[in-house]
């Protein structure tokens, strides 16, 4: 099975897994009898909707931009007041109900700047260069429609990493765009590997035009973060072939792996120097919604283009111009994660303890959760450097992959359909491809699962509760049905039973699922 088709797969399972997740939701509101309480999804990085509580600078800030008149009372402390003050001035008629410009306000786009400088240890960053937008997707969506109209009479190729972010091949077709799919190696913790990338655009010179590559760091859903040197690689690799470099860094401010760092693709693109500083094209997204934040209801996020021509640039402003602005109320959320509270500040310490303890709260759970995955059969988790998802990998055994196709379903799929069904546990699932569907795995054995762990303590230990619970009885089931099997095999053997319509028919159900006892069923039976 192709890469191509492995991933449409992922995404009709997703697909399905979302609808019977509704069903079900709806179901439950309706007091219909299940055996399960509540549906719990942890399927995507929707932090909030797990229980983990929003920040509270950010929630009073938007409390007085949306009802000025608590500036009137001691309700808030001085210095959200002052924010409040300052972001009021900057809004068309003092209020947060008007429109705003459609690559953002221009106030925002400045804090944003200051930002990204500082966090690149004083390098430039021009505000006429950054687009906000509502959420990342949409950023990216803006840079690949810049390239599609670029592309010439081929379709445009844009290469792209598996595992991928589930909602990325979406955009992709909607826009036109062929992905061009090069495989993150599992076994070197989820490495780019500059081989890789090599076979995959070679591979796709003859259909199509490759524009551009799109990197994940830290990487969706699989948590790796990119070294110095690997960043480097990537970044010479698209100066030789001519490729637009499309970085997704939303999870910049979740990394806690020991001696794992975060280190902007624009700031080591600066540090090689010329030509690569002043040639290699860049578009840097980063949002709101995703990381310690968290604010995936208010839709607001950023780009920031490097080494693009200004007409360029005014065509991303035309494509933008198309859409309702950004709400403000998303972009004063964005303002307060690019400039927080500072020392000294009445809200610092609240804010600097929140942030602290939300960090130290997921780092925790990945913990717990590794530990969890790698105790139960047929599991197995890495360790995570960063981002808000753990992506065990799970291999079926042959009994219970024959079992699956049998029932003329796929094993993954089966498996989170069962648990959502039985247990109220949404999970992402998407089937493994490249090097780790070779070694010795039979076709369609090898999945992941995507589990969102950015969630207070007792509603992870909930979710696992129900895993194990579900896991342990998926394998009694399979066992039990394995022994059944080989049980009425046994009895063919010892007797010669020869099968008429009935029994045939029963003992094929019971045996199907294990290819090496229909293979000796029907050997008996032709005798």
């Amino acid at each position: 099975m192709s890469v191509m088709m492995r991933l449409t797969l992922n995404s009709s399972a997703e697909e399905q897994l979302q609808k019977q997740a509704e069903t079900l939701r709806l179901q439950l509101t309706q007091k219909m009898s299940k055996p399960f309480k509540k549906l719990i999804d942890v399927s995507s990085g929707d932090i909030q909707s797990t229980g983990m509580k929003p920040i509270t600078f950010v929630r009073q800030v938007l409390a007085g931009c949306l009802c000025p008149d608590l500036l009137l009372s001691d309700t808030l402390p001085h210095d959200v007041q002052l924010r409040v003050q300052k972001l009021l001035e900057h809004c068309d008629g003092g209020s947060v109900g008007a429109y705003a410009e459609s690559s953002g306000m221009a106030y925002v786009q400045r804090t944003v700047a200051k930002y990204i400088s500082a966090r690149d240890g004083g390098l430039s960053s021009n505000p006429a260069h950054i687009f906000i937008t509502s959420g990342s997707l949409r950023a990216i969506t803006v840079v690949l429609k810049l390239l599609a109209q670029s592309g010439g009479s081929f379709q445009t190729g844009v290469m792209v990493p598996v595992p991928l972010p589930n909602a990325l091949p979406h955009v992709l077709e909607r826009v036109g765009s062929l992905p061009l799919f090069y495989c993150l190696r599992e076994e070197a913790g989820w490495s780019i590997e500059r081989e890789e990338l090599h076979r995959a655009i070679q591979a796709s010179k003859d259909h199509c035009c490759p524009r551009a590559i799109y990197i994940s760091n830290p990487s969706n859903p699989t948590g790796h973060v990119q070294s110095r040197e690997s960043i480097k690689d990537v970044i010479r690799f698209a100066a030789q072939n001519n490729l637009f470099l499309l970085v997704d860094e939303v999870y910049q401010d979740t990394v806690f792996g020991l001696g794992s760092e975060f280190v902007s693709y624009k700031k080591v693109l600066a540090e090689m120097g010329p030509p690569y500083s002043n040639t290699v094209q860049l578009a840097s997204v980063h949002s709101l919604s995703n990381g310690i934040m968290g604010e995936c209801g208010l839709r607001a996020g950023y780009m920031e283009l490097v080494n693009v021509d200004e007409s360029v640039m005014l065509f991303a402003e035309a494509l933008l111009c198309g859409d309702i602005s950004t709400p403000i109320t998303g972009q004063i959320a964005l303002d307060v994660m690019a400039d927080p509270p500072r020392p000294g500040n009445q809200s610092y310490f609240l804010y600097k303890q929140e942030m602290e303890s939300r960090l130290n709260t997921l780092k925790c759970n990945v913990h717990r959760s590794t530990e969890f995955f790698n105790s139960l059969p047929d599991f197995h988790c890495p360790p995570v450097q960063s981002g808000i998802f753990i992506y065990p990998h799970l291999k079926f055994s042959p009994a219970a992959l024959t079992y699956a196709q049998g029932l003329g379903v796929e094993a993954g799929l089966w498996y989170c359909e069962r648990l959502l069904q039985e247990e109220g546990v949404c999970v992402g699932v998407n089937r493994c491809v490249g090097e780790a569907v070779t070694h010795n795995s039979p076709p369609g054995s090898c999945w992941h699962l995507r589990l969102c762990v950015l969630m207070p303590p007792d509603a992870l230990e909930e979710v696992l509760c129900h895993l194990q619970a579900f896991h342990c009885r998926f394998l009694k089931d399979t066992s039990r049905a394995f022994c059944g099997a080989v049980r009425v095999l046994s009895e063919v053997v010892n007797h010669q039973v020869f099968c008429n319509g009935n029994h045939r028919n029963q003992l094929y159900q019971c045996v199907y699922f294990y290819k090496t006892a229909v293979h000796q069923l029907h050997h008996i039976r032709d005798k």
